[in-house]
């Protein structure tokens, strides 16, 4: 990806850890922040693993983009995988669609949608558009189809799908 102004077709991966306010304030400062400081590692190596690119974090959530949506798709089916081993879980979206470029940042329209798809995901789930699914048939990733939803901001209802299984692995 060109850091430079202008605009790029781009993977936009969200992800949130579920409950952490709750979480902080069962541990307490000092154990929130060691479980935090390993979330990140453990996000930062998926990232590295599949050629994400980290855009943002605040607090606990991840901000990260892909040249290639099934990529995108294994880091986040990853990480929701690998930080159950903290006794956590996160939620993921992911969305396709042309980013515009600020400097190192990242904004327009296709990250605001990957954004609210990543809000409607549950406990341990990674949601994609439609417009995802339909660029990896053959990929090894099986989905179930979540129906429209409105999301918030966004002005035509999107086709979310939920990732069931990656290279056959539910």
């Amino acid at each position: 990806m060109s850091r430079r102004r202008g605009s790029a077709l781009l993977t936009v991966m969200f992800t949130d850890m579920v409950g952490s306010t709750e979480v902080a304030a069962e541990l307490g400062d000092r154990r929130w922040r060691e479980l935090l400081a390993r979330h990140h590692r453990m996000v930062r190596a998926e990232l590295r693993r599949f050629g994400g690119r980290e855009i943002d974090t605040a607090g606990d959530g991840f901000f990260a983009t892909f040249d290639r949506p099934a990529q995108g798709i294994r880091c986040a089916w990853s990480v929701a995988e690998r930080v159950r081993e903290l006794g956590i879980e996160v939620r993921a979206g992911l969305h396709v669609g042309e980013a515009e470029l600020m400097g190192k940042q990242v904004g327009g329209v296709a990250v605001h949608v990957g954004a609210r798809i990543g809000a409607q995901a549950g406990p341990g789930e990674v949601l994609v558009s439609g417009t995802i699914r339909e660029l990896v048939p053959g990929a090894g990733i099986q989905f179930e189809d979540r129906g429209l939803r409105n999301l918030k901001g966004v002005s035509e209802p999107q086709r979310l799908h939920a990732v069931e299984a990656v290279d056959g692995k539910p």
